[in-house]
């Protein structure tokens, strides 16, 4: 993976557990609007997350381990 896919995907990474971390907890004055506008940001970045690990990262374990290993040299 060259260093500016993989800067991408850490980027995409760092947006993804920032929406998560980000959850609106669910307790007393819980704004439904909120959670939805939460909601349709964390979907977004994990579908953005799964399809380049798709391209860049094939499910098939032999050819996921040889990215894996390309990726930490």
């Amino acid at each position: 993976m060259d260093k500016k896919k993989f800067q991408e995907f850490a980027d995409m990474m760092r947006g993804l557990v920032s929406d998560v971390q980000g959850a609106p907890y669910p307790g007393a004055g819980f704004e439904p609007a909120l959670y939805e506008i939460w909601y349709e940001h964390a979907q977004r970045n994990a579908q953005n997350c799964f399809e380049f690990l798709d391209e860049f990262f094939p499910t098939d374990q032999k050819e996921f381990a040889k990215s894996l290993s390309k990726m930490f040299k």
